[in-house]
């Protein structure tokens, strides 16, 4: 329909817009006069605007009563039926249990021919999902293929739309909340193109989308409450389920949304929300400007990154000793950047050893001992007639007692520089060596070592420190 000059001082079959209501947009600003209207005379403001005229009545045949034709009342098997939102139609609880509520083969093959060479058709249904779950509310489908399914997510928030177009599966995920638990009128409408989405008779999403295939094939199936035997199965009560075959089929839910004009009262409402905008609009531009000097009196500050490392907050340039895997850590613009200490290199005499001793991070030579041709290190023990461990060059008596085993004697076995036999698969990492942070420790039948992780090579012939090769390439390379 083409938009229609109304006079507001008329008495519009069409509008019917007060004079009265006209005079006052006029002062407010929102409607203009016409050059030749004055107030006092007899002429009156003029309001232009465009109507869409949908007539209130609808061919029975051009709709299906889902729950109607799926004769729920008679459906005992996962389905009861409860009160709704009104008592003008019948609701029914859709449990979480095994269910098969689909539609009698008569009743699919009325669907096809609705369906057929059809445009516009829209869903509409009353539902209360329980909180926070997820299940199909409507599927038209044949076999795996969906040609219209209507879903609702409670994990993700949103409302999805399958079709096909062109014999390829299509989807639309429109966020919306609805498994809250609250009653929700839903209206999912399709006009070739174009997807309009109403809950609560407020147009939630409006969509251009490719034109779904509505020539439904043989065999297609209508499911209420599931996709199908197993799977989709909503949680949840479906009242007033129905699909209307005509343009803005939302309108049998929503009859105000079929108002072509406005009220007066929508126009004063209408001025109070744009008076409202403004007035927020002010605000929000004072606000601004007050950021704005704000953010130009930062820009010539210098914000200082800091490092939190266990519990300690260092800033930015602070070096620190990580004394658990023996680095030099300093912090860079918020980020903590480690590297192992450097040990020197250590020429011990032919009569010690380089050792690890405890509290500290780099091997020092000790004095070694020998016992029938056999060379021990600081630290390492030998079993003879009695336990003997070498300190300072010297084999020193151990009197300590061994603990019980706790297994046959066939599974003891004498790990190596040690005196007390342990269990056969004893887990030697527990107790030593301590391997760095690039190494890992490896139990043996006897002992245990450490061994670099992939892409590290040991510092110093020690595997128990690793470093990056490529960081040791890259140094070697800037350093010539």
């Amino acid at each position: 329909m083409r938009p229609r000059k109304i006079r507001t001082g008329e008495a519009s079959a069409e509008c019917g817009l007060p004079a009265l209501c006209a005079e006052n947009l006029v002062l407010l600003g929102i409607l203009q006069r016409s050059p030749w209207e004055e107030p006092g005379g007899g002429g009156a403001p003029t309001a232009h605007f465009t109507s869409t005229v949908l007539g209130s009545g609808m061919d029975p045949d051009l709709q299906m009563d889902i729950i109607t034709e799926l004769d729920l009342v008679n459906t005992t098997l996962g389905v009861t039926q409860v009160s709704g939102l009104h008592n003008a139609s019948k609701a029914f609880l859709f449990q979480d249990t095994h269910r098969e509520i689909h539609a009698a083969p008569h009743v699919s093959e009325k669907l096809i021919q609705l369906f057929r060479n059809k445009s516009d058709f829209t869903f509409v249904a009353t539902v209360q999902q329980k909180p926070s779950t997820s299940g199909v509310i409507l599927s038209i489908r044949e076999l795996e293929h969906s040609y219209f399914e209507l879903e609702s997510s409670g994990l993700r928030d949103e409302i999805r739309y399958h079709y096909i177009h062109n014999g390829k599966p299509r989807t639309e995920a429109l966020p919306y909340r609805m498994a809250d638990g609250q009653w929700h009128k839903l209206a999912l409408s399709v006009s070739a193109s174009h997807l309009l989405l109403h809950v609560d008779c407020n147009r939630i999403y409006e969509r251009v989308i490719d034109p779904p295939e509505t020539n439904l094939p043989p065999g297609s199936n209508l499911w209420l409450g599931q996709r199908n035997q197993k799977h989709g199965l909503f949680k949840g009560i479906i009242q007033d389920g129905k699909i209307i075959f005509m343009p803005n089929g939302y309108i049998t839910q929503c009859p105000n949304l079929n108002r072509t004009c406005p009220t007066c009262s929508d126009f004063l409402s209408l001025v109070q929300g744009i008076m409202d905008l403004q007035e927020l609009l002010a605000k929000m531009t004072a606000k601004l400007n007050y950021a704005e000097t704000r953010l130009s009196q930062l820009e010539n500050c210098h914000c200082e990154k800091t490092c939190q490392v266990s519990g300690l907050l260092y800033r930015d340039q602070d070096s620190w000793v990580d004394g658990d895997h023996c680095r030099n850590c300093t912090c860079k613009s918020g980020t903590v950047e480690c590297r192992r200490m450097s040990c020197p290199p250590l020429n011990c005499s032919p009569d010690s050893l380089p050792v690890h001793i405890a509290g500290q991070c780099c091997k020092v030579c000790r004095p070694k001992c020998i016992y029938g041709g056999k060379v021990l290190a600081e630290g390492q023990r030998i079993l003879t007639k009695s336990c003997r461990e070498c300190r300072g060059g010297v084999l020193v008596k151990i009197t300590e007692a061994c603990p019980p085993l706790n297994c046959s004697e066939k599974d003891h076995i004498l790990p190596e520089s040690q005196c007390c036999s342990v269990c056969r698969g004893h887990n030697f990492c527990a107790e030593v060596p301590k391997c760095g942070e690039n190494s890992e420790c490896k139990n043996w039948n006897t002992k245990a070592t450490c061994e670099c992780k992939n892409g590290y090579i040991s510092v110093q012939g020690d595997p128990a420190y690793c470093e990056d090769l490529k960081l040791i390439r890259e140094t070697c390379y800037l350093g010539g």
